[in-house]
């Protein structure tokens, strides 16, 4: 039985829809060579779970950002019922995803039993106390090898020398891994070598996965978009393939809510002669915090914070919003994960050809809900 869209589900997707937009826009402009791989369910969860101890000024700027609605008392509530949808998906369908969310607080440090009642309810996180005067390394180890087993140790040292310190009081994470089989598989031995594209012209020869069926595709100006589905269909991939890799910046400015929706709208079954390279990305560890900055949410990282909700004083802070990304896609399937801390401290005519020879944005999404799990770009492929 599929659970209910409730208005409460539609809210909250919508939220980390419009964030996962004005993320990709203000990443794409600070990367805009590269390729780039993140989350934003993975960075809203971690901030969310920040969020419910921000106060004041500090909250008001959060919910800004992330697109809460500041007065509306269940967001937490909201995450919830979103990462049920997501388990009880995860159940009725053939893909692997898991969601985890773990604290990692000062020992002996007075946090709020209100605060830490507060995510063990919505975001069942671990708690796990550590000594970050004393043991600085060994508890920076000790978070990476968490996020090492909840990602099937893909991601490797989220946390690096330095990001944590004698001042740190907590560091909460969340981490997410999804692995999916195509409902439709590439036959390797159709995998043959072809040259891709990159921004700057330069091409180089990538291993291209080949075959012909039948997916939602739609051509829109100029743009070429294609859905495959995963085993079970609740999850697919998307991809948006400007005609030209000149073309790429254009389509990324038009990136927004309203558009994805106008465009998935226009998907339609079509046989499709489909090329896609194989193709794995690792993105980060990237810092953060001058993008949630520059999208609004200075305060946070000031001396000027409110986060009396986790210890009833103003004297914590975000020192650093920490995420890596990992994707390979390949004729069986996709595997994709990530990991997001945040560290607080003290102070076409007949049958059409969808060849990805080029750069191409893609994204994973529930297909019931909407929700955006994972969004990128491949910009640069072989050596």
């Amino acid at each position: 039985m599929k659970q209910k869209m409730t208005e409460d589900l539609r809210s909250i997707v919508a939220s980390t829809t419009q964030f996962a937009c004005d993320l990709y826009a203000e990443l794409a402009t600070m990367e805009v060579e590269g390729n780039l791989f993140f989350s934003p369910y993975s960075i809203a969860a971690a901030l969310a779970m920040t969020y419910g101890g921000a106060r004041g000024s500090t909250a008001a700027e959060m919910a800004d950002v992330l697109h809460f609605d500041p007065g509306e008392q269940s967001i937490h509530a909201d995450f919830a019922a979103l990462d049920a949808q997501l388990d009880q998906m995860q159940e009725e369908s053939a893909v692997q995803l898991y969601i985890a969310n773990s604290l990692w607080p000062q020992r002996d440090y007075p946090f709020l039993s209100s605060y830490l009642n507060l995510l063990k309810r919505y975001y069942h996180v671990s708690v796990t106390p550590v000594d970050y005067v004393a043991a600085t390394e060994e508890a920076r180890q000790h978070i990476n090898q968490w996020v090492a087993e909840e990602t099937q140790e893909k991601i490797q040292q989220l946390i690096r020398e330095g990001d944590i310190d004698a001042l740190t009081a907590l560091v909460l994470v969340n981490a997410i891994y999804f692995k999916g089989k195509w409902a439709s598989q590439f036959d390797p031995a159709r995998t043959s070598e072809a040259d891709f594209t990159c921004l700057d012209g330069r091409k180089h020869p990538v291993q291209m996965m080949h075959q012909i069926g039948e997916f939602g595709y739609a051509v829109l100006d100029d743009l070429q978009m294609l859905l495959m589905p995963y085993v079970g269909e609740r999850m697919s991939m998307v991809f948006f393939l400007p005609r030209t890799p000149q073309a790429l910046k254009m389509w990324e400015a038009q990136l927004s809510p309203e558009n994805l929706t106008t465009w998935l709208a226009r998907l339609a079954p079509t046989e499709v002669e489909v090329q896609m390279p194989r193709f794995e990305v690792t993105w980060g560890t990237f810092e953060l915090n001058q993008v949630l900055i520059n999208l609004g949410m200075p305060r946070a990282f000031s001396g000027r914070a409110d986060f009396s909700g986790m210890d009833g004083t103003t004297s914590l802070s975000i020192g650093a919003v920490l995420h890596k990304a990992f994707v390979e896609v390949n004729e069986e399937g996709t595997e994709a994960t990530a990991a997001t801390a945040v560290v607080m401290g003290k102070g076409l005519i007949g049958r059409p050809t969808f060849r990805a020879d080029h750069p191409f944005v893609f994204l994973i999404r529930d297909n019931t809900t909407g929700g955006i799990l994972f969004l990128g770009r491949v910009a640069e492929l072989g050596t």
